[in-house]
């Protein structure tokens, strides 16, 4: 479905709607975020308190165009490889972007849930405790409970380096999920993928999670050499197929970034974050 409706609401509105839902939604976080499902044959958005299978975010007012953001780093992500789930971006009444998203752990017309746990309820943390873990830790969570461990440790490692490329500081163990389906354990879709860098100006970090006990001044040694090779072991084949499909990957990302709903001034902080990432990695 390529055309939607605009949402029959302004981004005040739809701010309100999010607040009447917060605590009452699965899925939770810093965003202001909506329940909906899709009304196919009459192409618009219906907004739910439950059933929901889709989740719609509006503007947010302590930031400026997350839902631009957010949708713009999705897209860079699914042109590097990784799975993302279907996502774009939507009008409301008063002409304003919000960005929706449908949920991975719904499947099926009618929703079915399957199983999902993200890695805070895997390691025995809470939502105020998402930050106190490490790299190191998620890939031992991978390992005690994925099907098939190194696959997962090669996908976790592309997210890792995409995530440190588009200045994503704010991967706590919530944003990464386990799902199992068909008695298969693996890494659900990525979600929640932002450049934190140009929302928050100056963030004193550059992950966030420490990886070698450090979260600033990363580089090449201490997240492919150490972490991927070392410390996960990861083939050098693989690690190399995996910087080549991101190398493949980056002026696609600049196409996206041109032509993405940034604005102007946003697409060129965003230029500067991912020119300093890459040199450092090269």
């Amino acid at each position: 479905m390529k055309t939607l409706k605009d949402l029959p609401l302004t981004t005040s509105e739809q701010l309100q709607e999010a607040a009447a839902m917060a605590g009452k939604m699965s899925i939770q976080g810093v965003q202001p975020k909506m329940s909906a499902v899709l009304d196919e044959k009459n192409k618009v958005f219906k907004i739910v308190a439950v059933g929901g299978t889709y989740i719609i975010k509006p503007q947010n007012n302590l930031y400026r165009a997350l839902p631009e953001n957010e949708d713009l780093t999705m897209k860079m992500a699914a042109q590097a490889g990784i799975t993302v789930p279907v996502h774009g971006m939507i009008y409301g009444k008063d002409h304003k972007l919000s960005y929706f998203i449908k949920r991975y752990d719904r499947i099926g017309k009618r929703g079915k849930k399957i199983a999902v746990e993200d890695f805070a309820q895997l390691a025995g943390k809470s939502r105020e405790t998402k930050y106190n873990y490490s790299m190191e830790k998620i890939a031992t969570i991978i390992e005690t409970f994925c099907t098939f461990p190194m696959l997962e440790k090669s996908r976790l490692f592309k997210r890792v380096i995409f995530c440190f490329l588009t200045g994503n500081e704010d991967m706590h163990l919530k944003n990464f999920t386990l799902h199992t389906n068909n008695g298969k354990t693996e890494f659900s879709p990525a979600y929640d993928l932002i450049n934190t860098t140009i929302a928050l100006k100056h963030p004193e970090e550059e992950i966030a999670l420490p990886v070698k006990g450090k979260k600033r001044n990363l580089t090449k040694k201490i997240l492919v050499d150490y972490f991927a090779s070392k410390r996960m072991g990861l083939s050098d084949r693989i690690i190399s197929k995996t910087l080549q499909e991101i190398k493949k990957a980056v002026p696609l990302w600049y196409a996206l970034i041109e032509k993405s709903f940034l604005p102007e001034d946003l697409k060129d902080a965003y230029r500067v974050v991912l020119d300093e990432r890459i040199s450092r990695l090269e």
